[in-house]
């Protein structure tokens, strides 16, 4: 799949913070760094991110837009902070905001 022309030219990670130790329904993660942040809202294309959750713990994700009205979002499985496991999961976006100097990404339901 091609990059729209907002998108960038090279494959970069960004890094996504999360305010919990888990993604689910309704959790948000705000995504910095992005060069065009407005045309990433209105029009998402695939990134890979660096997701830090509220321990600290950071695994690498992927967005990918295989259809367009539903954004798709890769967690491999880890372990919390606290030694919980967690399983590999994709969840569905259900929102992109544009937030000051970061996006907004509001999970949905599990895909």
């Amino acid at each position: 799949m091609s990059q729209p022309s907002t998108g960038p030219a090279e494959a970069d990670t960004y890094l996504a913070v999360c305010g919990h130790t888990h993604l689910f329904p309704g959790a948000r993660c705000r995504v910095g760094g992005l060069p065009d942040r407005q045309a990433f809202v209105e029009a998402p294309w695939p990134i890979d991110l660096d997701l830090r959750f509220s321990d600290d713990v950071v695994t690498e994700v992927e967005l990918r837009i295989e259809d367009p009205a539903d954004p798709v979002l890769t967690v491999p499985a880890y372990t919390t902070g606290a030694g919980t496991p967690v399983d590999g999961r994709r969840w569905l976006i259900r929102k992109f905001d544009r937030t000051g100097d970061e996006v907004e990404l509001t999970i949905g339901s599990a895909a």
